[in-house]
């Protein structure tokens, strides 16, 4: 057996099916450390002055990193569970137990990217390697028709030339085993509730996959039911690709269809972040904003009964359809004419299905400012919907 040891750290990765940091730490070290850590940064308020995680996806998170520890336990390993900053927490595991090399998956938020720079600079100083893996999109960055300054603004161009000329690879193989070092410290777990209405992790995750094809299809939004797992990557999207292309039939291809489009929607969003790293965070006037208007459209006490009943719910589950999504965020922005990043910091707060770029890219596509042109909204598609409500 080897004598290496690789520390891997997990973030928005929280699964053992194809996951590559995990297999490949598995075929490269004899023993392997798995860690999560509960960074506070994540937990503070934002520029808006909302939370950056709000409660309910604070819950969402805790129960999923306990799911993926129990899995990692009845694989033979374990999960460190810590709080604090990683650029000192890492390092430290890095000395005590004489680790090799730290794994990870790469990010690519200001946040994320810049947490992980602290680290590697950290770990830099001790000597030792932060190697960065690619795995939170369907098709990987490698296998693009084009490299990432080039990637099509446009997402129906982005669409046909990649579904053309690549291809979805296939799943990792399930891990049958995990070997910790014998003398790996018992970290303690946090207190933690449960939210009634939401299972965690990757076992609930293949469940609810095997759920959505075990009868006839309808017209619900399906995919809302898989992002909450996709967001924090107890739910691979390769293996939801795969998985769903092998069951269908004439009769729920377009519900596959839709599934897939907005799988490839979160690919576009962040590889549309990684070109242009801060067109959707960039500072925006809140002069002309309103405080009032904004404060009743975050509580749902607008004077349009529909849009409250959506935010109502928004607030409350942490989770609404796309088409919900869309007609709060019309209203907000061309009814009420409020600052869009506002928007988009309240979503950020409730959404248990929260990822940095498919929120703020979705929207800068509703404020008509979107990288994507022909997919930028305007006032005539809020007095559409308007008239409908």
């Amino acid at each position: 057996m080897s004598k290496r040891v690789i520390l891997v750290w997990f973030r928005n990765d929280l699964r053992t099916h194809d996951n590559e940091v995990l297999h490949a730490a598995i075929e490269k070290a004899g023993f392997v450390i798995p860690v999560y850590i509960f960074d506070p940064r994540y937990y503070q308020l934002n520029k808006s002055g909302y939370a950056n995680t709000g409660e309910l996806r604070s819950l969402y998170i805790l129960n999923t990193v306990r799911s993926l520890k129990e899995k990692l336990q009845a694989l033979g390993g374990d999960l460190m569970t810590f709080a604090g900053l990683p650029e000192e927490i890492i390092p430290h595991l890095v000395h005590k137990y004489d680790v090799d090399e730290v794994y990870h998956h790469r990010e690519i938020a200001r946040t994320e990217t810049s947490i992980s720079e602290r680290v590697e600079e950290a770990l830099w100083k001790i000597q030792r390697n932060l190697k960065h893996f690619i795995g939170h999109t369907l098709y990987h960055k490698e296998d693009l028709p084009f490299p990432i300054k080039d990637i099509p603004n446009s997402f129906n161009i982005f669409k046909k030339k990649i579904e053309r000329e690549s291809s979805v690879r296939n799943p990792l193989p399930d891990i049958d085993s995990i070997t910790v070092p014998p003398h790996l410290e018992k970290t303690e777990f946090p207190e933690h509730g449960d939210i009634d209405h939401y299972s965690y992790g990757e076992k609930a995750a293949i469940n609810q996959l095997n759920m959505i094809f075990s009868r006839p299809l309808g017209n619900e939004d399906l995919y809302i039911k898989l992002s909450p797992f996709l967001a924090i990557g107890s739910l691979s999207p390769v293996y939801t690709y795969h998985y769903i292309s092998e069951r269908i039939t004439e009769s729920n291809k377009k519900q596959v269809a839709k599934i897939i489009e907005r799988l490839l929607w979160r690919d576009y969003y962040r590889f549309m972040l990684k070109k242009y790293p801060n067109k959707y965070f960039l500072s925006q006037s809140t002069a002309d904003s309103d405080t009032v208007k904004i404060e009743n459209w975050k509580t749902g006490n607008t004077e349009n009964p529909t849009i409250n009943s959506y935010m109502q719910e928004l607030n409350n589950t942490g989770i609404i359809s796309y088409i919900q999504r869309e007609i709060l965020a019309l209203f907000f922005t061309y009814e009420y004419q409020q600052p869009w990043l506002q928007g988009a910091a309240w979503f950020e707060e409730k959404l248990i299905d929260y990822a940095p770029a498919t929120n703020y890219g979705f929207w800068a596509h509703i404020a008509g400012e979107g990288t994507s042109e022909k997919d930028n909204k305007s006032i005539k598609e809020w007095e559409k919907e308007k008239a409908s409500l």
